[in-house]
């Protein structure tokens, strides 16, 4: 059930009751037939709700036990987002380290820059390190 019916049912009630005196006698002994015909067919097993407090608005269901339910779906999905965040951070540096390493090797090298260029050298670059 959602807030909207809630408040639709308690309005309903709130009106009813403000009007009870006012009602005939047998509108009031049909409407009392008709809730012993209601919860004569109630499921055995669905709890009957006899009275609930509603919050204007949205408040209530914020701080109702689903708000827990919200947070057990919220603390996993933040917790994701940081793994996540951590392991791109990991990723960014391993790479930035590896260019520097070898950014270091090609500085310390006692060849041109231009033999780097050369599509040959790179060849046997390769096959020396395998």
């Amino acid at each position: 059930m959602n807030t909207d019916d809630i408040n639709f049912a308690y309005k309903v009630r709130h009106a009813l009751n403000d009007n009870l005196d006012n009602l005939p006698a047998s509108t009031a002994d049909r409407l009392a037939s008709a809730r012993k015909l209601a919860v004569s067919r109630k499921k055995a097993h669905a709890p009957v709700k006899v009275s609930q407090r509603v919050l204007a608005g949205n408040i209530g269901s914020f701080f109702s036990f689903s708000s827990l339910g919200r947070a057990g779906v919220v603390i996993p999905l933040l917790a994701l987002v940081a793994g996540l965040a951590g392991v791109y951070q990991y990723e960014e540096e391993k790479h930035i380290a590896e260019i520097a390493e070898l950014d270091a090797a090609v500085l310390s090298d006692e060849l041109p820059l231009t033999a780097y260029l050369d599509h040959g050298f790179n060849a046997y670059l390769a096959q020396r390190g395998q």
